[in-house]
């Protein structure tokens, strides 16, 4: 599956890690800084970029047919993987 570069993956989850720009990581269900008006990754390709991200490949189970489904997959993924 290709990306749709729909965002979800840089919105649902959270990340507990420090990224550049965000020292104490994000909280689920906010817009990293980093995702720009075209919800592209303006980290993509760049060393600096959060490892938790490059572990994020499309897939019909995480991203669905559309962005509210990729959202509601990763939110559920979210509450199960959630300490």
């Amino acid at each position: 599956m290709e990306c749709r570069k729909c965002g979800a993956c840089c919105i649902a989850p959270s990340i507990t890690s420090a990224t550049p720009g965000m020292p104490q990581g994000k909280p689920a269900g906010v817009r990293c800084r980093h995702l720009d008006g075209r919800n592209l990754c303006r980290l993509f390709g760049r060393p600096e970029r959060p490892s938790f991200c490059l572990g994020w490949q499309p897939s019909p189970d995480v991203c669905g047919t559309d962005f509210d489904e990729a959202m509601a997959n990763i939110a559920a993924l979210e509450a199960r993987t959630a300490q």
